[in-house]
């Protein structure tokens, strides 16, 4: 089966004009036309919001058009929340998600008016002598423990977990920032990743629509919004059934109206977190065939390495494959694609069945607009890649230059 791509190859030519392989290429018509999904799906909860995981692509020309589209930022550290600064995002369109956190990501959240989440009732005495206060408007993330199972298949281990409170502690941290201050507080949780199930938010939805019912009755303290994190997944593989963010959205609806209703909490505003979802399938990595090697197995060689995309060698994650300008051909070669790198896990696939590659192709690695580029590195001295936007003119914009030698020597001191 095949991926179809946004790209052509003669766009990607008209590219190498100016910037070299490799590079990760995003589609910004698509991007826009994905938020407005996401936006539609739940616009029967007034207030809504999609807060953008900027970890997953930390790109400012990404997040001013995710923005521009309605969405916040979801920030988890000190860097992203003066990437959002930078931007002019500020205020209660960033939530402030962390763990571990040192008191100057506290203070700058605080200086920038942003959603903070507490991942731990330890951390409302740490943001107390950080800020010296509690605001008014404050969140609290959750953790079940156990397993987190939909029908009948564990998702994830969120008893492994390192985040969040206890459903007891959760309770008793209301109680304390309703003390010191807090005048309404939402709450948050992240229990699966990577899911294609239509279920997940669902399922999530009903067991978060039930503890802030409880919170509620039994605190006093109102719960006036509700995180269901990230997690929606994308189809790697080709054969993969997408998620549908309309089933999700009804899913979510119905939980609402049954818990959330019933309670008469009929203006809890919902919000979500998501990078995979908004991203993923909008991003590609492109890369050029430089070697061919006929050894014990048959080997292409590209110019892009796992320091551009690592899910292939950290993972074992899947990543489909187009030849550009040949989608159309027999897959009839079986090739290991493997980048540079001392380390024999530098391979973006192996025994994938392809067209025949010469020296010079193009090859197109689907998949990569989140946790892409963001996860790079430097190891063997590889140098991070340029991110290029396709505009909806079909044109080709430069958003971060590659990196150069000079880039890299820049912190040694010599």
């Amino acid at each position: 089966m095949k991926k179809k791509t946004f790209v052509t190859l003669e766009q990607l030519r008209e590219i190498d004009k100016t910037i070299p392989t490799p590079y990760h290429l995003y589609d910004e018509q698509a991007i826009r036309e994905n938020a407005r999904r996401v936006n539609e799906a739940f616009s029967w909860n007034p207030g809504f919001k999609e807060y953008f995981a900027v970890k997953a692509t930390p790109n400012p020309t990404i997040m001013r058009i995710l923005h521009e589209e309605g969405c916040g930022m979801d920030c988890s550290s000190l860097t992203e929340l003066m990437l959002c600064d930078r931007v002019d995002i500020r205020g209660e369109d960033i939530m402030f998600s962390s763990n571990d956190t040192p008191m100057e990501d506290f203070q700058l959240a605080e200086k920038l008016g942003a959603i903070i989440n507490l991942d731990d009732i330890t951390h409302i005495q740490c943001l107390l002598d950080a800020i010296g206060y509690i605001p008014e408007k404050i969140s609290c993330r959750y953790n079940p423990g156990g397993n987190f199972e939909i029908s009948n298949t564990i998702m994830d281990t969120p008893g492994e977990a390192k985040y969040g409170m206890t459903k007891a502690q959760i309770i008793q941290a209301a109680k304390i920032l309703k003390e010191r201050g807090a005048k309404e507080m939402g709450i948050h949780a992240f229990l699966a990743s990577n899911t294609t199930t239509n279920d997940y938010y669902p399922t999530l939805a009903r067991q978060l629509f039930s503890l802030a019912v409880e919170i509620q009755q039994d605190t006093g303290m109102p719960v006036t919004f509700i995180n269901l994190s990230g997690g929606v997944g994308i189809p790697y593989r080709p054969d993969q059934e997408p998620a549908d963010i309309y089933k999700i959205g009804e899913g979510v609806h119905q939980a609402y109206d049954e818990v959330l209703g019933h309670a008469g909490m009929t203006n809890v505003k919902l919000c979500t977190e998501m990078g995979r979802f908004m991203l993923g399938p909008y991003g590609c990595l492109v890369t050029k065939a430089i070697h061919e090697k006929h050894t014990h197995k048959e080997y292409i060689g590209v110019d892009a390495c796992a320091c551009n995309l690592m899910r292939p060698a950290m993972y074992g994650a899947y990543h489909h494959i187009t030849v550009a300008g040949k989608e159309d051909e027999i897959c009839d070669h079986m090739y290991d694609i493997t980048g540079s790198l001392c380390e024999n896990n530098d391979k973006f696939a192996i025994n994938r069945m392809l067209p025949r590659i010469d020296r010079g192709d193009f090859l197109i690695i689907h998949d990569t607009g989140a946790h892409g580029h963001a996860m790079g590195y430097n190891y063997n001295g590889k140098l991070r890649s340029a991110e290029v936007l396709l505009q909806p003119d079909g044109t080709a914009k430069l958003i971060r230059r590659a990196e150069t030698p000079e880039d890299y020597f820049a912190t040694l001191d010599f």
